[in-house]
């Protein structure tokens, strides 16, 4: 029911096309690598194989052409989305987002940007914590300068570009790079990893931070 709602709200959109669905994870890998769709839509618990499998197998580290994958969950009880994220998800939704939130989820990960709204990351981060799931990413990174600090905080903060060059004063290019240079310092893909390399490092918290909905 879910899966049928989803698809009649993305369909209903202009320049979006649903091409295919799956019942199943074992499916939605099957489906995937047959039809390369721009960009994958995956549920957390599902029957044979779960998203979080799905996701490493569609995007993980040792994917040499990675999909795009938007993992839609409810945070109340998914806590595994974690590992999803650092599977390779390039964005998250709730399951109730409405169609506004997952039609631009799904835009965003086709221009290869990634939807993280502060709200949901702050649930998120809250449910991590009451869970207690300890950070896994130890290696050590090359230090960042203070501006790229500031970039990354505000990634972890759900703002775009665009917003950071408004809050910095710089340009929306000085940020491309900024956000270039962190992606490499830090190994991440996208900037959802570069979130959860925040929050699971310190360098974003919780306490003080303003979250619109």
């Amino acid at each position: 029911m879910i899966r049928s709602g989803l698809r009649l709200l993305l369909d209903d959109e202009p320049d979006i096309s649903v091409v295919a669905e799956a019942s199943d994870g074992v499916e939605a890998v099957e489906l995937a690598r047959r039809l390369r769709p721009d960009v994958c839509l995956v549920d957390i618990r599902m029957p044979r194989l779960d998203g979080i499998e799905v996701t490493r197998a569609l995007a993980g580290p040792g994917v040499s052409n990675p999909f795009r994958v938007v993992v839609v969950t409810t945070f109340d009880t998914d806590e595994y989305v974690y590992g999803a994220l650092r599977g390779g998800a390039v964005g998250f939704i709730l399951k109730d987002a409405g169609p506004a939130l997952l039609a631009e989820a799904v835009r965003a990960a086709n221009i290869g940007d990634a939807l993280v709204s502060p709200s949901i990351t702050l649930r998120l981060l809250r449910h991590l914590a009451d869970t207690h799931i300890t950070p896994t990413a130890n290696e050590p990174t090359p230090p960042l300068s203070e501006r790229e600090t500031e970039v990354v905080r505000a990634i972890a903060r759900g703002r775009t570009n665009r917003e950071i060059a408004a809050e910095l004063f710089i340009s929306l290019s000085t940020v491309k790079s900024h956000v270039s240079g962190i992606q490499t310092k830090l190994r991440a893909r996208n900037r959802v990893q570069i979130a959860a390399w925040a929050w699971e490092t310190g360098t974003v918290k919780t306490k003080g931070c303003h979250v619109t909905r």
